[in-house]
């Protein structure tokens, strides 16, 4: 019942609203920039650590060589 009670009491403040005039703001506007730092911050991250990474894979005749079991193709 209470909940009937606040909807009839929200509806005539819905229609107050324009819906012309409603906009995202200088709030909005903050947290999409911030959004866009952080996500410039970890693709700089990203690009630093994948630097790091060695790509160079090893031939299965020097992993049978050195005594691991090499990687099954099939997998």
């Amino acid at each position: 019942m209470s909940a009937s009670l606040a909807l009839t009491h929200l509806v005539p403040l819905a229609k107050e609203v324009d819906e012309n005039k409603v906009t995202p703001g200088v709030l909005g506007f903050i947290v999409f920039a911030v959004m866009a730092v952080a996500v410039w911050g970890l693709m700089k991250s990203m690009n630093k650590h994948m630097q790091k990474v060695d790509f160079k894979e090893s031939s299965p005749e020097s992993t049978a060589d050195s005594g691991t079991p090499a990687a099954d193709p099939k997998v």
